[in-house]
């Protein structure tokens, strides 16, 4: 918490990455290959309402928003805990993800395993 009795961006960038590790790169997850090479392109966070620590645990809402052949775009909504789905989102935020090989330091293309799964994550 900051000086101002609400998380801080930094926090807030920290908290978004920890929702979206367990959703992409656990071991029986499609895009666990992810994990060994994957680099942030972008980030954008827009605060819509202040959030404390006592409104955690915090609820994060997340989807691809866009998916192409190297990256795709998770938008992302947080909330405070127990606040209803449909209750306007504290934060409202979108990361830029591109696939990475490390070895050729180069983007690499999703593979059809890791697009078919984010696929199941797009939205409308």
């Amino acid at each position: 918490m900051d000086a101002f009795q609400h998380i801080n961006h930094a926090r807030m960038v920290t908290l978004l990455e920890e929702a979206r590790i367990p959703w992409l790169f656990l071991d029986e997850r499609p895009t666990v290959k992810l994990r060994a090479g994957c680099v942030l392109a972008d980030l954008r966070v827009q605060y819509k309402g202040q959030l404390r620590h006592e409104d955690s645990p915090l609820d994060v809402s997340m989807w691809i928003s866009r998916l192409r052949a190297v990256d795709f775009t998770v938008g992302y909504e947080v909330r405070a805990a127990g606040a209803a789905p449909d209750s306007p989102a504290a934060v409202i935020a979108s990361t830029q993800l591109a696939a990475f090989d490390i070895d050729t330091q180069r983007l690499r293309r999703l593979t059809t395993e890791e697009r078919d799964y984010l696929a199941l994550w797009l939205a409308d």
